[in-house]
Parts: C-alpha cells; sequence; structure tokens
C-alpha cells in the first residue's frame, strides 16, 4: 500500500526521500518556510505538512519559543502510551490449526484468540499493572493467502498482532524482556496451532520500545494518540487545534494524531491535503 501512494506521488512529480531525518521545523515571521535535515541540509517550502505524532511535531522538531505555553502544556499532556506488539513471521506451510486442520476460508480471515470478555479483562489487568499480558489478545493475518507474491512458492507470511503490551513496564525493560514475551505468545499459539514452532522460519519482533525506536513512533503509540473519547473528533489532538491547521501558519498535521485517528484509512492526510488547498486557493485570490 505505502509503495502504491508513493508511485503515484512520484507520478505527480513527488520527490521522495529515504533515511533523512528531520532535525527541526524552519519558522521564520510566526510561519512554517520548511524543515532542516539531520545533515544540516534546508529544504524551503510554502506549506509543511506534518505526519508525525503530536508529541514528535510540537514538542521535538519546533522550538518552544515558537508555541504558545498554554498550547503546548496542551500537547504535553495528550495521552500516547503504545500497549500494542507485532510479531511478522516467515512460515514455510500454512497454519494448521486444530479446530480446523484443512486449509479453508478461516485462512483468508482475520483470525482472533480471544476466547471471552473475561480473558480481555485479565489481558488488560496485566498491562495496566505494568506487564506484558500474560494471556494477550492475538490477531492473526495470512496476506499471502492473497497475495502469493509476497513469498517464496509455497511459503507464507503471518502478521500477529499484540495487545497487551505496555510501553512502561513495572519491572525490567523491553530489551530483556522480549525474548520471554515471544515465547509467551508462541506457547499461546500452539495451543490453537497444532504446527506453529516446526514452521516458522523467521521471527520479527516489534515491542513498544522497538516501534519507538525505529518509526519515531512516541512511546509505541501506532495510532499517534489514545483514540479514548475525550481525545477524539475537535479534541484530536487538542481543542482548537483539530481542523489539521496548527497554530503556526503554513503548518498541517497530517497523520494519525488529527482526526479521525489511526487505523489504515488514510482520512487524516485526505482532509488535510483539502485543508491545505482551500488555504492554498483563498491566499492566492
Amino acid at each position: 500500500m505505502s509503495e502504491a501512494i508513493a508511485a503515484a506521488a512520484r507520478y505527480y512529480g513527488a520527490e521522495i526521500r529515504l533515511n533523512q531525518k528531520v532535525e527541526k521545523i524552519l519558522i521564520e515571521n510566526d510561519r512554517a518556510c520548511g524543515v532542516v535535515l539531520e545533515n544540516g541540509e534546508e529544504l524551503r517550502t510554502r506549506v509543511v505538512a506534518s505526519s508525525a505524532d503530536p508529541h514528535v511535531t510540537f514538542l521535538h522538531l519546533i522550538e518552544p519559543a515558537h508555541l504558545d505555553p498554554e498550547f503546548r502544556h496542551a500537547i504535553e499532556l495528550f495521552r500516547i502510551e503504545g500497549t500494542s506488539a507485532k510479531l511478522n513471521l516467515a512460515l514455510s506451510d500454512l497454519p494448521r490449526f486444530r479446530a480446523l486442520p484443512s486449509p479453508g476460508p478461516h485462512h483468508r480471515a482475520t483470525m482472533h484468540i480471544c476466547p471471552s470478555m473475561d480473558y480481555l479483562e485479565e489481558a488488560w489487568d496485566d498491562a495496566k499493572y505494568g506487564r506484558p499480558s500474560r494471556k494477550p489478545l492475538l490477531e492473526l493475518t495470512i496476506p499471502t493467502v492473497y497475495d502469493p507474491s509476497l513469498a517464496p512458492p509455497g511459503r507464507h507470511i503471518m502478521g500477529v498482532f499484540v495487545q497487551y503490551a505496555p510501553y512502561r513496564l513495572r519491572e525490567g525493560g523491553w530489551d530483556e524482556l522480549r525474548d520471554r514475551f515471544v515465547e509467551n505468545i508462541f506457547a499461546l499459539l500452539e495451543e490453537y496451532i497444532a504446527n506453529i514452532r516446526s514452521i516458522v522460519l523467521e521471527c520479527h519482533v516489534l515491542t513498544p520500545l522497538d516501534l519507538e525506536r525505529r518509526f519515531a513512533l512516541t512511546h509505541g503509540n501506532i495510532f499517534h494518540g489514545e483514540m479514548s473519547l475525550d481525545q477524539l473528533f475537535f479534541m484530536r489532538p487538542v481543542p482548537g487545534c483539530a481542523r489539521y491547521r496548527t497554530p503556526i501558519r503554513g503548518l498541517y498535521l497530517c497523520g494519525s494524531g488529527a482526526h479521525p485517528g489511526g487505523g489504515i484509512i488514510g482520512a487524516p492526510g485526505y482532509n488535510a491535503a483539502r485543508a491545505i488547498l482551500k488555504d492554498w486557493k483563498r491566499l492566492r485570490h
């Protein structure tokens, strides 16, 4: 999906730079006018659209002097704790479920391991007290069933979305608990998938700490901020900054930290683009 969007952008003239970290957003005369890269290069522009989360955008890429203290404080209070982990598995064969061993429509579905509401409550209780869930909710998808080109012939990939894995742990850290957590997940998978251990060729793990390190997601939050009622609609990310425009002229939010939030829907970017075009036409006339 990302490559398809990138190809469309390049077709219309966009230049995409990879592996170049933005150090800060340039602001002159109370207006965003470009960005400074980590290597010192300045990219000048009339509009800056940030798809980074609100904490990164306002607390790390903008110097405090450019923001009203009350607005900056509101952003600091924006809740952005991550509670998810991800396992990406390379498989030599399809999983053989104990309930339905043969290949079938269940392999094409999104499958959840979450037997009851009590099970889910217990999983959340662990996270609430700063522990990885001992019996987590698992969401399984096998995209190679739909698109075999994603893996060599006869092989598959499976994504395992894990809830709950709190960013802040009461005891220890994710670097030291990662292996134990993964083993716990495999033990749970084995209760439902008879051949899981024998078909795993590679296992790629992303804890909340890994998500923060690799993708600059503050506290590993995949939605760029908690999706609770007081952080949605006109309050996302904070009141007064919910229509993609920010307190700094020429700077827009186009990521999941803006309405309507996270999920692979593209709505924040689409809506931000419409806001930018509307302002652009008004300024030209």
